[in-house]
């Protein structure tokens, strides 16, 4: 009798409360990737939420995330987390300098540069606030979409596709559509939940963190809006999805991604993906089915993953105020970022960019916050550099004003010397791959 056969017989034909399933499942689904249109605004009912929370709660907002950064400098020295390595020291240390420019920020009290426009209040009006209250907001539903079968159910499904190609599990499939449409904090709550519970190992966890993880579809439609490319909406977006994915498959194969252990998180019981050769459709329906079978009952699933987001959120905003304040101020007032360009203008040269020099440094400006690349170029008269430039904010996901710090706040064994790696190995191929894209596109339309 072979593998297949055994778990046909010992799992679970009817699992209890089938219903939840589809109920669930399709509560995530509709909350995560189906865009309604509210007003004169079409995004997803996740997003439309938390703005009608921020809307009610109105000047609080800010006062809600300045709580959650005091929790979140407080909490590494009170649990003792500071003192576990070094690099969590200096984290810690830098939660406090996140913590004080938070003050300053909501109290209007402090130098005067802090508070040009495009730093500290572009980094908490624009990111703190809506981080603070998306993460744990989302998290409450994505223990809907992750929780009752369906990552289970597309994993079988998905399997031929996303091993091959991306060396992850099939069950990897709304994950990685998730941080990408969605958002890449909630996209990383999803990977990090899925990782501790043993069902990715370390490797495929930092895949699908650098990857796939980029900022949510609604500020792509920012992007696009300050590069003047909304009438090439469509393309834009569907060719960052492409470079992105196709950049994926070139960089999980070569260090340091490569080089990751593929071991399971300490403590967890490992539950690798069951491999199936014949009786997919089949197969898929008994895996949701155990997952089912093993699922907590839906409050108290929700009430865990609120938690976990909360959680989250105190470690993510503090480093934003603080390590994306660092890069805002290295790109506005030292040249640092110009000499980083000439690692890449050897490249936007060799593909004719227009104005080759500009391309290299706003490509270059990626890493410290990915929405300044399109600040840069906006208004170029190149529609072809535009369109480049903005499929680079996107394609090149790591970038230190948010996803950094959100990466190491999880448990996903990733180095910033690695995301910086994978950074340029990301930027490098999204500009050979975006440049003759991007003017087959522009030559069509």
């Amino acid at each position: 009798m072979d593998r297949t056969d055994a778990t046909h017989r010992t799992a679970p034909t009817r699992p209890r409360g089938r219903w939840r399933f589809f109920l669930y499942s399709g509560i995530g689904i509709l909350m995560f990737f189906v865009p309604v249109t509210l007003g004169e605004t079409t995004t997803i009912p996740l997003d439309h939420l938390v703005s009608g929370l921020q809307e009610l709660l109105g000047g609080a907002t800010a006062y809600v995330a300045l709580a959650i950064i005091l929790a979140g400098t407080v909490r590494p020295f009170v649990t003792g987390r500071w003192r576990q390595s070094p690099a969590r020291t200096v984290f810690a240390l830098l939660n406090i300098l996140g913590l004080a420019t938070s003050i300053m920020i909501v109290t209007g009290a402090g130098p005067e540069f802090l508070f040009a426009p495009d730093l500290g209040p572009f980094l908490y009006e624009a990111l703190v606030i809506p981080v603070g209250l998306l993460v744990p907001v989302g998290a409450v539903f994505l223990a809907l979409l992750v929780g009752y079968g369906l990552m289970e159910y597309l994993g079988v499904l998905m399997q031929p596709v996303m091993r091959p190609l991306w060396h992850t599990p099939g069950r990897s499939a709304i994950d990685a559509v998730a941080s990408f449409v969605g958002s890449y904090s909630l996209g990383l709550l999803i990977t990090n939940r899925v990782y501790t519970s043993g069902r990715y190992t370390g490797r495929e966890a930092a895949i699908i963190a650098t990857g796939f993880s980029t900022v949510s579809a609604t500020f792509m439609v920012v992007v696009a809006r300050t590069l003047d490319l909304m009438h090439l909406w469509l393309w834009y977006f569907f060719l960052t999805l492409v470079v992105t994915y196709a950049v994926t498959v070139i960089v999980v194969r070569i260090p340091p991604i490569s080089r990751i252990p593929e071991e399971y998180f300490p403590g967890a019981t490992p539950q690798p993906e069951e491999r199936i050769s014949s009786g997919r459709l089949r197969a898929a329906w008994r895996a949701s089915g155990e997952s089912l079978e093993a699922a907590p009952g839906v409050v108290r699933n929700m009430s865990r993953s609120f938690l976990d987001g909360l959680l989250m959120a105190m470690q993510i905003l503090p480093s934003i105020m603080s390590i994306g304040l660092i890069g805002l101020i290295l790109a506005t007032f030292t040249p640092v970022f110009e000499w980083l360009g000439y690692l890449f203008l050897p490249l936007t040269w060799a593909l004719q960019l227009p104005d080759p020099q500009l391309a290299a440094t706003a490509s270059a400006l990626g890493i410290a916050e990915m929405f300044l690349p399109a600040t840069l170029v906006a208004g170029h008269e190149s529609e072809l550099l535009r369109l480049v430039i903005g499929v680079v904010c996107v394609s090149g996901i790591i970038f230190f004003s948010a996803l950094v710090p959100s990466v190491l706040a999880t448990e996903i064994p990733v180095k910033i010397w690695q995301l910086v790696v994978i950074w340029v190995q990301r930027v490098l191929l999204t500009l050979l791959f975006a440049t003759p894209l991007a003017a087959l596109i522009i030559g069509v339309t």
